[in-house]
Formats: structure tokens, sequence, C-alpha cells
């Protein structure tokens, strides 16, 4: 599965976790990454995408599909 096609929630981190951004992937339970950028941050999050369909697929576990909503960044 292609790892762009899974949407990403971008948020910068709550005051009292530091400075920078996390990237959640909600179709992918646990899913996350970080960056100092926004788009540091949905960088990672590809990378982990691809981890986690690997993990799942060496473990023999289920791939959900990609839903429908579209990648987000919350500021």
């Amino acid at each position: 599965m292609n790892a762009s096609a899974y949407p990403v929630i971008v948020r910068p981190l709550p005051p009292e976790q530091g400075v920078g951004y996390v990237a959640e992937v909600p179709d992918l339970p646990g899913c996350t990454a970080g960056g100092a950028t926004p788009a540091d941050a949905s960088t990672a999050a590809l990378d982990a995408i691809a981890a986690w369909i690997e993990n799942a697929r060496r473990t023999g576990e289920p791939v959900p599909p990609p839903s429908e909503r579209l990648r987000e960044v919350t500021q």
C-alpha cells in the first residue's frame, strides 16, 4: 500500500510536552511521528506508516485500507 494514501493529522505539541509537532495516522492504531515543523512531522509520518505496514505484514496482522479523509494540518 502507498503510505501517502493514508490521512495524516498534524498538530502542535502541547506546551507541556515541548516544542514541535505530532503527526497521527487515524487509520493505523498507534501510528504517530513527530518533527520540529509540520513538514518534518508529515515526512516522518510517511516513514512511520511504511514501518507500521511492514510490521503488520510480517506478523500476519491485517492492514486497514486508507480512509477517504483528507490530510489535515491543525494549528
